[in-house]
């Protein structure tokens, strides 16, 4: 694993010697960054089910203010504080479940919200409900959400602006829905 681009590109992350953890994979970062790259400077990002860190750290190298990573995992939380420490990149790592990291964010808002929950977990809608009733997306933020290429998501709180697939995976995007006066 490597940060792809800006600041830190090149600087290779930890190996991880977790079953649990399936980092994204290069190509996938690379596309999900070029598409946010009018977005990512100086947003607020979270990276929600962080696993290794990898995608906030990618977001942080591309000019991200502030990145907050969260995981209920203790030993994927211990991974990104290591990977972050190994860059001397400061940062808020929770672990914590999702449910718990939310609602202790309640008040605040994200311009980028990255979901990629553990490997066929159906939470996706869940987490989407969560994240509208406690009014957590900045206006013109997006949400985007890594997961297996058959998975549906069925939700109404949020407009899909755009899907792309990878191999077995995709990447799904969401925006507030406009609504018309």
């Amino acid at each position: 694993m490597r940060v792809t681009a800006g600041i830190y590109k090149g600087r290779k992350l930890l190996e991880n010697k977790y079953n649990h953890i399936r980092p994204t994979a290069d190509m996938v970062k690379q596309a999900l960054f070029n598409k946010l790259s009018t977005k990512i400077l100086n947003a607020r990002f979270l990276d929600l089910f962080c696993g290794s860190g990898a995608i906030g750290i990618e977001a942080i190298s591309r000019g991200a203010k502030e990145v907050i990573f969260v995981d209920k995992d203790n030993r994927s939380t211990n991974l990104t504080k290591q990977n972050l420490k190994k860059l001397s990149i400061q940062a808020k790592v929770l672990t914590v479940d999702y449910k718990k990291a939310l609602q202790s964010f309640k008040g605040e808002k994200f311009d980028i919200i990255f979901i990629d929950p553990p490997y066929k977990s159906e939470i996706y809608n869940d987490v989407l409900q969560l994240i509208f009733n406690l009014s957590l997306l900045e206006e013109g933020g997006v949400i985007i959400c890594e997961q297996e290429k058959s998975y549906k998501i069925n939700q109404n709180y949020f407009e899909q602006i755009d899907e792309k697939s990878y191999g077995i995976k995709k990447l799904v995007y969401f925006a507030n829905k406009f609504i018309e006066e």
